[in-house]
């Protein structure tokens, strides 16, 4: 489940945190974009903060060659080594996070959610039977403003057999149409912090944003808006 669908499920957890901690009080139009194109083919295209979302679908469709990036806050060479995973464990940007280079390389469902549970964002290209997922390999700097949000950042092309899935996953909420894309408006009303809590790195890990969220949809032109409340 993806973690828009979560927000407005009310199934708040530590993911869909994750997706907030970089607001801060304001409103920000235009984010978490993604658009759907039926034709032979389902097209699928979003911004950056779906990358994992869409690993954790496609290994729903099979085994599939993998190859690219995945960024982790730990060194995870010990569970690639586990889990058969060909690739190396680098650290960036003043050791903040481990930059995964990973090998070209057959992987089974399995081992596509290990890996994906183990990083927090998965750069990765995917191709099986019937689907192929491309990510770009180099996240967007903090403050884009909404006029240069990669809308394209994600792009997934699958047969139309994996239909159902990619409805239920992204779309769960939109009529049967052939076309449509979706944005998303937040407003952050307050920061919620930790109770008893000192150290300010843990703080601002653990500080939670409440306000609301839009979901904007346009389906053969016709814009409907919904709305959630959220604390994440």
């Amino acid at each position: 489940m993806n973690f828009i669908k979560k927000v407005f499920g009310g199934d708040v957890d530590e993911e869909v945190h994750l997706q907030f901690i970089r607001f801060g009080k304001g409103e920000y139009k235009r984010r978490f974009l993604l658009s759907l194109w039926k034709t032979k083919k389902i097209k699928v295209k979003t911004s950056f903060e779906f990358a994992n979302d869409l690993v954790r679908l496609c290994s729903e469709f099979g085994d599939c060659k993998v190859s690219g990036i995945v960024l982790s806050k730990e060194n995870i060479s010990e569970m690639m080594s586990e889990n058969n995973i060909k690739g190396d464990s680098k650290t960036k940007k003043g050791g903040l996070y481990y930059q995964n280079d990973i090998d070209n390389q057959e992987m089974k469902k399995e081992q596509l959610i290990e890996l994906e549970k183990a990083s927090y964002f998965v750069l990765l290209d995917l191709e099986g039977d019937g689907f192929k997922l491309k990510i770009k390999k180099k996240l967007p700097k903090p403050g884009k403003s909404e006029n240069k949000i990669d809308e394209k950042f994600c792009q997934l092309e699958a047969d139309e057999r994996f239909y159902s899935k990619i409805k239920e996953d992204f779309f769960w909420d939109i009529p049967e149409t052939k076309k449509v894309s979706i944005s998303h408006s937040v407003l952050v009303d307050s920061i919620v912090m930790p109770e008893g809590e000192k150290d300010f790195a843990k703080i601002r890990e653990m500080a939670k944003r409440k306000g609301k969220i839009i979901r904007e949809v346009v389906i053969d032109g016709e814009e409907v808006k919904k709305e959630r409340e959220f604390v994440a």
